[in-house]
């Protein structure tokens, strides 16, 4: 348990010091960065919600597939 907290203590400090250092290091300004930042974070944001409410339209369906009556298999006639 302590070693997967402290990997994941590393992995947010490890971040926050590499976005703190990319911020610093960017060549636009800072508005113009802020702007591109904002803009991919709400294109991130709907890619993810449109691929959530598809699944979410694809496993209605089959819940319903599955909730439908089955047809009663009545066996060949010979």
């Amino acid at each position: 348990m302590r070693k997967t907290f402290g990997f994941l203590i590393g992995i947010a400090v490890g971040g926050l010091v590499c976005g703190t250092i990319a911020l610093l290091l960017a060549p636009e300004s800072g508005e113009e960065l802020r702007t591109q930042l904002r803009d991919r974070g709400q294109n991130f944001y709907n890619d993810v919600r449109n691929a959530a409410d598809e699944r979410r339209i694809e496993l209605r369906q089959r819940l319903e597939e599955l909730r439908a009556p089955r047809e009663e298999m009545t066996p060949p006639v010979s």
